[in-house]
């Protein structure tokens, strides 16, 4: 199959199906593409004969918005190879050994290590589907080489730490970052790493600066059961082995007595422009704060499974009506970074709770509303990106209503499309 020559430029792309969130199948259905942007959206001869353009068929396929992954460390792509190379291919048995294995491996890195890590955790992406993501950036110094890369999305830029000095600095520069160094595709955030690795203290300037900012936040919350026990009455792993050997035993806070949710709502953390990443262990009234407060939840099983940390409560997150979307973590803790890996996961892993069509809609429509991109990404619709995948394999469907079942269980993807143009590997 042969595009026109220019990049960008106006044809038609047809197929079988054309498969939306929120839509309706269109059989039959096709897009016309104008410079990186949907144009139309109609039937394959609605189109054709409308606009005199190149027409690119995909015959017995499907047409579908390009995956958001609401939760990636792209630079930690390598971090296999990393842990060999470090001599510490090992499989930790505990979640604060693994942070603590992460730690040690870090260590070792250099910037170029971070930036051939993104480049190759971009790519692994898109060649499966994937064309937005809510990345986390622990090292400002790589922000750049996301320009560089096809992907769009948020990055969140982590803060964590219990010196004041030293997280104001650490502060300064991520919003610095944030606010004048975001390369082409994508917005800011804020990661405020997680409720066991930032000081009570710190808080009051983080949501000042988020607010007068206008950066969301995208924080780790509720991950494990050590990070319960420790918010709650600051004991356990985290206490006794974490802390002492990042050498932060002096900040052990006084038992809080309350959950890692009603820590982060006293401290004006959870708005509607917050991200709660994992949120296994949330309680009902952890899930009635979060809902009232408007806060999206992203949800990595993958990761959750290969850490030993348990379960979210996904009935009961959407029993509350908070919306869900999907992430896959990184390779420090997830076997890919493929997103229809992680819906297929998540299809047994919550026991029926989610549906082919719900865990379809926090691929791409949800993970647009967590990190605030509805109005350009998400859905086949006139005005937003032509950022598309074409996918095929999952056979002969009956009717629409067993279109998406069928897709979700077994398609693969044969092309994908960023701002109009195709993905060449």
């Amino acid at each position: 199959m042969v595009m026109p020559e220019t990049e960008k430029n106006t044809y038609i792309v047809a197929a079988s199906w054309l498969v939306s969130p929120e839509a309706e199948p269109l059989s039959g259905g096709a897009m016309l593409v104008s410079d990186g942007t949907i144009a139309a959206v109609a039937t394959q001869a609605e189109l054709k004969s409308t606009y005199d353009v190149p027409v690119v068929e995909y015959p017995g396929c499907a047409i579908l918005p390009g995956f958001i992954n609401t939760h990636t460390h792209l630079e930690l792509t390598h971090y296999p190879s990393w842990r060999l190379k470090t001599n510490m291919d090992y499989h930790p048995r505990r979640f604060v050994d693994w942070i603590i294995q992460l730690i040690k491996v870090k260590r070792s890195l250099t910037v170029e290590d971070y930036r051939s890590s993104v480049f190759e955790g971009a790519r692994i992406c898109l060649e499966s589907g994937t064309t937005t993501i809510g990345e986390i950036v622990s090292n400002p110094a790589v922000s750049d080489c996301y320009g560089k890369i096809a992907v769009s999305g948020r990055l969140f830029y982590e803060v964590l730490g219990q010196d004041p000095t030293r997280f104001n600095g650490m502060l300064s520069k991520a919003v610095e970052y944030a606010v004048n160094c975001q390369p082409a595709g994508f917005t800011a955030g804020l990661s405020p790493h997680s409720p066991y690795t930032i000081a009570d203290a710190n808080y009051p300037l983080l949501k000042s600066v988020g607010q007068s900012a206008s950066l969301p936040f995208a924080i780790h919350l509720s991950e494990s059961r050590e990070e319960t026990d420790f918010v709650f009455d600051s004991s356990g792993q985290i206490a006794e082995v974490f802390y002492p050997h990042v050498s932060w035993e002096q900040y052990l806070m006084p038992p809080r007595k309350c959950s890692s949710t009603a820590l982060l709502d006293g401290a004006g953390m959870l708005t509607p422009g917050t991200l709660a990443i994992h949120c296994v262990h949330v309680t009902l009234n952890d899930a009635e704060i979060l809902r009232n407060r408007g806060v999206n939840v992203a949800l990595c099983p993958r990761s959750n499974e290969r850490l030993n940390v348990g379960k979210a409560p996904v009935s009961l997150l959407k029993k509350m009506g908070i919306p869900l979307s999907l992430g896959t973590d990184s390779l420090a803790s997830n076997d890919s970074l493929s997103m229809w890996d992680e819906m297929r996961f998540a299809l047994e892993a919550y026991s029926g709770a989610l549906s082919p069509v719900e865990l379809f809609a926090m691929s791409t429509i949800g993970g647009a509303s967590a990190l605030g991109m509805c109005g350009s990404v998400g859905s086949l619709e006139a005005g937003k990106r032509a950022d598309f995948q074409v996918v095929t394999g999952f056979g002969e469907v009956g009717s629409a209503e067993k279109l998406l079942e069928q897709i979700v269980l077994r398609a693969k993807v044969e092309e994908v499309y960023i701002d109009g143009v195709r993905f060449n590997g």
